[in-house]
């Protein structure tokens, strides 16, 4: 199916700037996506992914094209999304190029299994989906990639949270429900 392009019907233009600040209101949940295969192991932090659809399961992830992982998630055509737990922060800014300490991307700082797909599973993390890549697409800077999930696990811990710039964490409003299905 191909994307609905809608005209452009208001005036001025948004910054990247502009928008940047914006989208630094949105709370969103921290995870590492991992890739290897032929193309080599590569992890990422990222906080552009979603749900696409239960049935069946798919997922998106948004990377920079101009990340080497995009090239090797693309070559090697899977990849794994590792949802971060609320104590995992030291990981999240490993892997966005931003250690505390030690090499920016290195794997040998924090203990991995190897998933059902053979992709890098973090270890202790709030969840984890093994995908087969579906569908490409480019959109703006980023490439989208669309996959079918293959393999998903639960953990036990919360997930670490991202906004204005900052971890944070989940915290309880009260006795209301916690389902809203």
């Amino acid at each position: 199916m191909n994307a609905i392009h809608h005209p452009r019907g208001r005036k001025g233009h948004v910054t990247s700037a502009e928008f940047t600040r914006a989208m630094g209101a949105a709370a969103t949940g921290v995870t590492v996506v991992t890739t290897e295969g032929v193309a080599g192991r590569f992890g990422l932090t990222v906080s552009a992914i979603a749900s696409v659809s239960a049935e069946p399961p798919l997922l998106l992830v948004c990377v920079n094209r101009r990340n080497p992982c995009v090239s090797a998630m693309t070559q090697n055509g899977r990849f794994a999304v590792n949802i971060l737990a609320e104590t995992q922060e030291d990981v999240a800014r490993l892997f966005s190029g931003k250690p505390v300490s030690g090499a920016a991307y290195d794997f040998a700082q924090h203990g991995w299994a190897t998933g059902e797909a053979g992709m890098p599973l973090l270890t202790g993390a709030a969840a984890h989906f093994e995908c087969e890549v579906d569908t490409i697409h480019d959109a703006g800077t980023h490439r989208i990639f669309i996959g079918r999930v293959i393999a998903a696990e639960r953990g036990e811990r919360p997930p670490l949270l991202y906004s204005n710039r900052r971890y944070g964490r989940l915290a309880d409003l009260g006795d209301g429900p916690t389902d809203t299905h």
